[in-house]
């Protein structure tokens, strides 16, 4: 699997936007860092999207970044649930 480290998780919930969360998070011999945003309705079925942190860099590294995400459910999962486990729940 691709070594990550995670900088910061974050994800909330209501009714009307089910599940949106975010994770940013380095990966091993990449130079820049990243951020995949998650939204679910239901917390089953993810869209996401990614992006670079904080600066541009380079193209070919993200999308080979992005086809591992789609190939790799083991890091997927990891970055969902890196966002699950800090779920802001309603008081």
């Amino acid at each position: 699997m691709l070594p990550i480290g995670i900088i910061d998780a974050s994800m909330t919930y209501s009714k009307e936007d089910g599940y949106v969360g975010k994770v940013q998070f380095r990966v091993e011999g990449h130079h820049n860092e990243y951020e995949i945003a998650l939204h679910s309705k239901r917390g089953s079925e993810w869209g996401y999207g990614l992006f670079f942190l904080n600066e541009s860099g380079k193209e070919e590294q993200l999308l080979a970044l992005e086809d591992e995400l789609e190939e790799n459910d083991e890091l997927f999962d990891q970055l969902v649930q890196a966002a699950k486990d800090k779920l802001e729940r309603p008081s």
